[in-house]
């Protein structure tokens, strides 16, 4: 048998089988939790939307974590951007008698 052989040959130039790996049980994960973390609003609507997505990593296992940050991330950034690009409220005149 040819098998045989080839198994002799492979003891022969000392070559040894793998070990054997014991029966392992399969990983499973906990499912996510929520972290409880509060979110405190800032009074400015697009930046408290913002934060109020980073309640959606919640739900997710940590490998989705990131898509979820680096939304808020984005949002938070283009909300800043707004804020510089729009123009300075003027101030109200003192008028005095």
């Amino acid at each position: 048998m040819p098998g045989q052989d080839t198994a002799r040959q492979a003891e022969a130039d000392g070559a040894a089988a793998p070990p054997a790996e014991p029966d392992a049980a399969p990983y499973d994960p906990a499912p996510p939790e929520p972290l409880g973390v509060a979110r405190t609003p800032t009074g400015h609507a697009g930046v408290d939307a913002r934060l109020e997505r980073l309640a959606d990593a919640d739900h997710l296992a940590a490998d989705g974590h990131t898509e979820v940050y680096e939304d808020v991330h984005r949002g938070l950034r283009e909300e800043l951007t707004a804020l510089d690009a729009a123009p300075a409220p003027t101030p109200a005149h003192d008028i005095r008698s």
